[in-house]
């Protein structure tokens, strides 16, 4: 059983390398800084006084994939239809003088499909705002958190536009599903292979 596995696994593994959109990752255009530990990625820029960063994990970063809508649509020299990893992130802004960092949380909302009628609709949304105190890694369930979801919409706005100027904006977010996509698909060719020596092992 464990050879027709491995059998299975090479084959599965060279289908997905022909497939790999990208060798190495995209880049993050506007002077991302780009730090990849394992499944974690986070990107950082530091402008006048302020350092942003972007931390997103691409763990369970894909949508389910609704099944049934995909079969009729799917012409017929198409294989499985593209994988996208939309992960939530984090963007976190210090201030070099203060001793706070302000933290929003954002995701990819699923019913993007739904806002045709807006003009611009924004393709992320944030979910969360919080101040956490400068370099301490764990955060307090003490510190007061903005749920967005009862938000003052002018507020929000304002929060929105704070981002976009801070350089996360839709093309920002766009390119992040981007490299989270590559990146997703590159630890899944190295599980595959990982998997590969394991079964392979005797």
């Amino acid at each position: 059983g464990d050879k027709a596995f491995a059998q299975f696994l090479t084959d599965e593994i060279k289908e997905e390398k022909k497939i790999q959109k990208h060798k190495s990752l995209p880049k993050v255009s506007g002077g991302w800084e780009l730090d990849v530990h394992g499944t974690e990625a986070k990107l950082v820029r530091k402008i006048a006084g302020e350092k942003i960063t972007v931390t997103f994990n691409i763990n369970n970063s894909i949508p389910p994939s609704a099944e049934e809508d995909t079969q009729e649509q799917q012409k017929p020299d198409e294989q499985e239809p593209e994988l996208t990893s939309t992960p939530n992130f984090v963007v976190e802004v210090i201030k070099d003088d203060t001793k706070q960092t302000l933290v929003l949380d954002c995701h990819y909302p699923e019913d993007e499909i739904g806002h045709e009628g807006e003009e611009e609709s924004d393709i992320f949304t944030i979910r969360e705002v919080s101040f956490q105190p400068t370099g301490e890694a764990d955060w307090k369930d003490t510190n007061y958190t903005l749920n967005t979801d009862s938000l003052d919409w002018a507020l929000y706005d304002h929060l929105m536009d704070f981002l976009a100027d801070r350089g996360v904006d839709n093309t920002f977010a766009d390119e992040l599903i981007e490299l989270s996509t590559a990146l997703e698909h590159q630890e899944y060719i190295k599980f595959l292979e990982d998997l590969k020596s394991f079964v392979k092992c005797q």
